[in-house]
């Protein structure tokens, strides 16, 4: 293949945010298209094959775009804008960045990063009730919550309520000391992070004692009617069908309710099912409900996260086969031997006398072998004795 060089304009006061500390990001362009960069003023040339060098230059007029908005480029957005390339959505990235939800205490504006956000976004907006499905580090609760501030300060609803069930993740840690709050306050903990940040304390504090803002276990839903509220149900993955009906059935006119999981990361008895798993097949087909099913590559925390993400799918996937393959030979085995069961079940109604059929396995074989060896041996002595030895 020909090395081809490509030549662009590249704003000097936009470089070293494009390119990231000591040149960061830069190398991984070069890493993933096989391209090489070189800065002279504000000037960049690309050296590459035609594909590569087309390719880079795409990724980095996106990421011009953004750092001209006023956005400080990350290590997230360029290794989406390099994942989108084979399907040519790289424009994307800066039309995802007109979408500002909210912006934090400290001005830092709140927007999807992925696509996948995009359509999750979308969705709360247009969808009384939304499922938000996926791996960690994919913002289900994060969007949500920014949502749900959002609306609350429009004054779309009055009031915010956040839930989640009261799970350990694999421990047991007994009874914690404290009146309510106190004891529901480490598992929502996470809600609270969202909360301060968007909020601020103060803000958070004034609305929580106001009761504008309410943060509950699930089991202490039973009963109520939330009319005119923005409801978040978290760690959906935890709940059982009958907490998950119970739960649905809450909703009063007014009201937006999200539930985010992440189906991967069950907390639940061996054995127990899902009420998520129920809800997402049992409520899929109704109009006025959305189902967001994000992926690894919607991951927006350290890149190293999302290959984490994508090896336990990988993994995942492979032993889902491995047990279809098991279940498939126990079929099998079951199908073969079921006439000769119905055949000795029939013989013993009769009155037969029922021969047990011998399952061949290795330890039989090897035993009919040994059995065999020493028949024979055992004749040879008897023969020798009664004819003399030859």
């Amino acid at each position: 293949m020909s090395i081809v060089e490509t030549m662009m304009n590249l704003p000097v006061e936009h470089s070293r945010n494009i390119f990231g500390q000591f040149d960061a990001y830069a190398k991984l362009i070069e890493k993933n298209l096989g391209v090489t960069l070189i800065v002279r003023d504000d000037k960049l040339k690309i050296l590459g094959t035609a594909e590569a060098a087309e390719q880079a230059k795409r990724v980095i007029d996106q990421l011009c775009l953004l750092s001209e908005r006023g956005n400080a480029i990350t290590e997230q957005n360029v290794s989406y804008a390099l994942s989108l390339l084979p399907k040519a959505q790289e424009a994307a990235v800066t039309e995802i960045d007109k979408d500002t939800i909210c912006h934090t205490i400290q001005g830092k504006p709140i927007k999807p990063k992925t696509l996948g956000q995009k359509q999750y976004v979308d969705l709360i907006r247009k969808k009384m009730i939304v499922f938000g499905v996926g791996p960690a580090g994919t913002g289900k609760t994060y969007l949500a919550m920014a949502m749900g501030i959002t609306a609350f300060k429009n004054d779309e609803v009055s009031r915010i309520i956040l839930t989640r069930p009261a799970i350990e993740a694999g421990e047991k840690l007994g009874f914690l000391p404290g009146d309510l709050q106190s004891k529901v306050d480490p598992y929502l903990r996470p809600l609270y992070d969202a909360l301060y940040q968007i909020m601020g304390a103060d803000s958070f504090t004034k609305n929580m004692e106001k009761g504008l803002i309410e943060v509950a276990p699930l089991a202490y839903m039973r009963g109520r009617t939330l009319d005119n509220a923005f409801i978040i149900l978290d760690e959906a993955q935890n709940t059982t069908p009958a907490q998950m009906k119970m739960f649905l059935t809450r909703i009063g006119f007014g009201s937006k309710v999200i539930i985010t999981g992440d189906l991967s990361q069950k907390d639940l008895p061996s054995g127990a099912t899902s009420g998520l798993d129920v809800a997402l097949r049992v409520l899929k087909k109704i109009d006025d409900i959305g189902i967001c099913e994000l992926t690894s590559q919607d991951v927006v925390r350290h890149p190293l996260v999302q290959k984490i993400v994508h090896a336990y799918d990988e993994y995942e996937q492979k032993t889902i086969k491995k047990q279809a393959v098991k279940k498939e030979y126990r079929d099998d085995v079951k199908r073969n031997f079921e006439p000769v069961k119905k055949s000795a079940e029939a013989q013993k109604a009769s009155g037969e006398t029922v021969k047990k059929p011998v399952e061949v396995t290795r330890k039989t074989v090897s035993t009919e072998k040994k059995s065999g060896k020493a028949g024979n041996a055992s004749m040879k002595k008897k023969g020798e004795r009664l004819f003399g030895r030859k």
